[in-house]
């Protein structure tokens, strides 16, 4: 009897699955945020280069460039 109650206050002291589930969380979070901030900064850049396609009216980089001359907007 006295083992058990032994083990039962052992695994009431124990905090190591509640340290684990806040940093699960924690880490969770982190994870989310970096997901909007990556997608985020994905449509600020993917804005700029539509911007600057725009801008360019399709006319090229010049003689220097080998490129088509046309802006493609298509994903």
């Amino acid at each position: 009897m006295k083992s058990l109650i032994h083990v039962a206050r052992q695994f009431r002291d124990d905090e190591n699955g509640a340290a684990m589930v806040e940093y699960s969380i924690l880490i969770g979070i982190i994870a989310a945020a970096s997901i909007v901030a990556i997608i985020a900064i994905g449509g600020w850049v993917g804005s700029q280069f539509t911007g600057l396609c725009t801008k360019l009216s399709g006319t090229g980089i010049g003689s220097a460039g080998t490129g088509t001359g046309a802006c493609s907007t298509a994903g």
